[in-house]
């Protein structure tokens, strides 16, 4: 055990500077194009500090000028721009029926989007990690050929995942103890760069805060749109992860008692009456499926057709669905006030029916006047979200003062 005496002990150089340079780099990653003289009055670092910095960072290729020079009174001005054309971050994510995979620069321009149907309801998790590892994979030689290297992968999961990578349960894909890190960087061949696995709803709503339509919000909450519905909790301009980060099972508040089955084994839980296979059980009973959907595409398809052609069952199962969202939604409103809270996922198409009876479902059951300024909306991200948010959070190391040297 080390232990220390006396006041507080001065901060290493090294650790001082890594912060400065991811201070000036946040600050080009929002406001850029801008000059040395700008970030030093913004950042209030003196110039003779900020030349370094910036000189560090283009070293780095993190940083390049643009050539581009202000108008203004004086001696012109070199404008900065972020670079990070040597660098890539890859998201993955594994749900019930699809894998996505991300790859991200760090200026936040999208390398490469690919999905790929997969059965993860009848994958074993060794079959899914091998799955998800060829993705990795051929994301990476992508990169790689592209001249660019690999930051770091992180892999979206729906369900509970502990600090190690382990999936400690994920119901939708029946999971239970599954050390999917390990799996994947064996998989991998132990790569230099990081591998991490996260949940996908957290995941989700970092992508939200950096990229969505409400990138500036510090209090929004992000909600799958899949076979279970867990949310990404953004609080005060934080992650809200919970004890041991199993914050955010959304899809498990209890709605009605007498309610269908679980996948959890309880009865009553959001998933199990609004979650995409309860509502598409919901809405076509006469579908020929065996009640295990592994495909949900085609059959949300199916949903928005009928909707759009005024079928009364469907009409009204999208209403009883937007009805149990927005009670789940006014029970998490009155406990953290979000600003606003994101349908994601297959949600997103199904929008235009669920988000009136939701809203007016929070209103209904919130306490605070005007139902505390929360609004629900649709995502503008599309599938990706969660993949996307597996990259951002390897973007983010970079913003934290992890710096790579190419």
């Amino acid at each position: 055990m080390i232990t220390t005496t006396g006041g507080p002990q001065p901060a290493d150089f090294a650790d001082v500077r890594a912060t400065n340079l991811a201070v000036v780099l946040r600050y080009l990653r929002v406001n850029a194009p801008c000059s040395r003289a700008e970030i030093a009055a913004a950042t209030g670092l003196n110039k003779a500090t900020v030349s370094s910095l910036v000189a560090d960072l283009i070293d780095r290729r993190l940083v390049r000028e643009t050539g581009l020079t202000e108008r203004r009174i004086g001696r012109p001005a070199t404008m900065l721009v972020i670079d990070g054309s040597p660098y890539a971050a890859i998201g993955l994510e594994i749900n019930a029926d699809y894998l996505t995979a991300v790859a991200i620069d760090l200026g936040g321009e999208r390398l490469l989007s690919w999905r790929r149907s997969f059965a993860g309801l009848s994958s074993t998790p060794g079959q899914a990690a091998a799955a998800v590892a060829a993705l990795a994979k051929r994301a990476v030689g992508r990169v790689a050929k592209e001249g660019r290297q690999t930051l770091g992968v992180t892999i979206a999961v729906p369900g509970l995942v502990d600090g190690e990578g382990v999936v400690r349960l994920a119901p939708n894909l029946r999971w239970h103890d599954v050390d999917l890190r390990s799996a994947l960087r064996s998989a991998l061949g132990n790569p230099s760069f990081p591998v991490s696995v996260d949940n996908d709803a957290n995941l989700a709503v970092l992508a939200e805060q950096r990229y969505g339509g409400y990138a500036t919000t510090n209090n929004l909450i992000y909600l799958t749109g899949e076979v279970g519905i867990g949310a990404g909790i953004i609080s005060d301009g934080r992650l809200l992860r919970g004890e041991r980060g199993y914050a955010g099972e959304f899809g498990h508040l209890l709605i009605d008692p007498t309610g269908p089955v679980c996948g959890c084994g309880r009865r009553g839980c959001l998933e199990a009456l609004a979650g995409i296979s309860a509502l598409i059980a919901r809405a076509m009973p006469d579908s020929t499926h065996d009640g295990t959907l592994t495909d949900l595409e085609p059959e949300v398809d199916e949903v928005v057709r009928r909707a759009k052609g005024k079928d009364p069952a469907v009409l009204a199962a999208l209403e009883g669905v937007g009805r149990d969202l927005g009670h789940g939604i006014a029970t998490v409103a009155n406990l953290i006030n979000p600003e606003v809270v994101i349908l994601g996922g297959y949600f997103v198409r199904l929008a235009p029916w669920l988000l009136p009876p939701a809203q007016a479902e929070l209103t209904l059951r919130s306490v605070a006047p005007d139902e505390g300024g929360t609004r629900i909306v649709a995502s503008m991200l599309d599938h990706g979200a969660a993949a996307t948010g597996g990259a951002a959070q390897v973007l983010d190391t970079i913003d934290s003062g992890i710096l790579p040297t190419p």
